[in-house]
């Protein structure tokens, strides 16, 4: 009894599959009765004079064109199952969290001591960040908007 019902099984799915191959070839060659054949329409001026779709001065910067992202980090740092603390002078809150272009990850305490941390990668930083919400010329100035 299990093996006939294997059988037909294995026909009913190998007529499936012949008949999921078939139906484009199929669709391809029917006419179809009171429905037009698609066509393309042709591109308008503004479409040709203005590919782009918003003016440069609302265009946001690419990955490519900042030097890095950066968010603010109140609570502890942990990595691994460890709180991270700064080596500099053992702060272990309040953290500056840099993204930079090449998706390394650097941490800057409140005094000033910047780290590279192998620990966090972009991914991480990507699942953490809030949206951008300012765009900053100097890393300073973005450092001065987070409030160190």
């Amino acid at each position: 009894m299990f093996f006939r019902r294997a059988r037909e099984d294995r026909a009913l799915r190998e007529a499936q599959r012949a008949g999921h191959e078939a139906l484009p070839r199929f669709q391809a060659t029917q006419a179809w009765l009171g429905f037009p054949k698609p066509t393309a329409p042709a591109p308008t001026e503004e479409e040709v004079v203005a590919p782009d779709f918003l003016p440069p001065d609302l265009r946001v910067p690419s990955r490519q064109e900042v030097a890095g992202l950066m968010m603010r980090w109140l609570q502890p740092l942990v990595i691994g199952g460890e709180v991270r603390t700064c080596p500099g002078c053992g702060a272990y809150r309040d953290w500056i969290v840099f993204c930079m272009r090449d998706d390394s990850i650097w941490l800057r305490c409140r005094a000033g001591h910047d780290t590279k941390e192998p620990g966090l990668d972009a991914a991480w930083y990507n699942r953490n960040s809030g949206p951008v919400d300012r765009f900053h010329p100097t890393p300073e100035e973005g450092l001065r908007h987070l409030g160190h």
